[in-house]
């Protein structure tokens, strides 16, 4: 007699909802609104952790920054405390492995980009007091970091002081964003596993946020894991080539809106890619770092398009047969949807 299939768990490792539920509204615990991320999407598609994403730009909240990130902190928190229980933040190593043994999920607090430091590596620890325990150096370039689409600098002096607290208050480095220049810094000064959140494989795809495989096998060496982002131009260079450009274009300086919404629309004309070129990410990965370094980092309601099949986080439930078909043995499928996070985490936690 066949043993009967276990229900799917997934760690994800990567969404901005938080933005949607505090800039647009959407209804986070019932589910109500244009979001990819919603408590009742989770309990079906089987998250038992996320990471939410509290995404600052200091030129977008300019002397701000800190007010900012905290509001987006409390709304993760309201959102938990509208769960009756179901989800609580998890700032410990026991309360995330809880969300995997029958307890509430689990809500990780990250920050993406260390814009609410202030440029001054010591106010990691009142964020790491509030529960931050994901931390993104920079999204574009700032006193920290360079990144991937800026001048690919390394890390400042403060960027690898950066380091040595993070490790030091359990707050896990998270290399998505960074230039190729400062991962190479975290890969000399760090001395816990670090993960990149939401990037993918550049061979495939050669997005300058993707990794190369050098870096996945640094990543990996070091105990590292990298979360597949669905972003179709992480995923498929053939939207890479068609969306870079104009998404480059809508960003430059002197722009109207009027022209920079022309642009966006254009590039999102392109057909979505299908799922397979989320498993062929998996499987490179694999191939070049081995099972224990990949997991999954969606960038749900951070991108403005996913993969054709993927309309919100219950998407996640196709992933397992496709996974099957391509050979892994559910040993692995197990590693790819929360094992490989889980245990990483459970590594960098306090």
């Amino acid at each position: 007699m066949n043993e009967p299939a276990r229900a799917a768990r997934f760690f994800d490792a990567h969404c901005d909802t938080v933005l949607k539920v505090v800039d647009d509204g959407v209804d986070f615990v019932r589910g109500r609104g244009d979001a990819h991320v919603s408590f009742p999407g989770m309990m079906k598609a089987g998250v038992r952790a996320q990471i939410f994403a509290c995404f600052v730009l200091s030129e977008r909240h300019p002397g701000e920054e800190a007010e900012r990130a905290e509001a987006l902190i409390q709304a993760v928190e309201s959102m938990a405390d509208g769960t009756d229980g179901g989800m609580r933040i998890a700032r410990t190593r026991a309360e995330l492995d809880a969300a995997f043994d029958g307890g509430p999920i689990a809500a990780i607090l990250g920050l993406e980009g260390a814009d609410p430091l202030g440029g001054k590596a010591e106010n990691l620890r009142r964020f790491a007091a509030l529960g931050v325990r994901d931390l993104i150096f920079a999204w574009q370039d700032n006193p920290f970091s360079g990144t991937a689409f800026g001048k690919n600098t390394p890390l400042s002096r403060e960027g690898e002081r950066l380091v040595g607290l993070s490790e030091e208050l359990g707050v896990m480095i998270d290399v998505s964003h960074l230039s190729d220049r400062a991962f190479d810094d975290v890969c000399r000064m760090a001395r816990r596993p670090f993960i990149a959140s939401h990037s993918n494989c550049r061979v495939l795809s050669p997005n300058l946020r993707n990794l190369t495989d050098p870096m996945i096998r640094r990543l990996a060496d070091r105990g590292g894991v990298m979360g597949i982002n669905l972003a179709p131009a992480f995923l498929d260079p053939k939207v890479d080539r068609w969306q870079s450009p104009l998404l480059k274009a809508a960003q430059q300086p002197g722009v109207g809106e009027q022209e920079r919404s022309r642009l966006r629309e254009e590039a999102l004309s392109i057909p979505r890619p299908s799922l397979d070129w989320v498993v062929r990410h998996v499987l490179h990965a694999i191939d070049i770092g081995g099972e224990g370094c990949i997991g999954l980092g969606g960038d749900l309601d951070g991108i403005s398009q996913t993969p054709e099949g993927i309309d919100d986080v219950t998407g996640y439930l196709s992933f397992a047969p496709l996974l099957r078909r391509a050979g892994l043995v559910d040993r692995q499928i197990e590693k790819v949807f929360f094992r490989n996070f889980l245990r990483v985490f459970g590594e960098v936690f306090p």
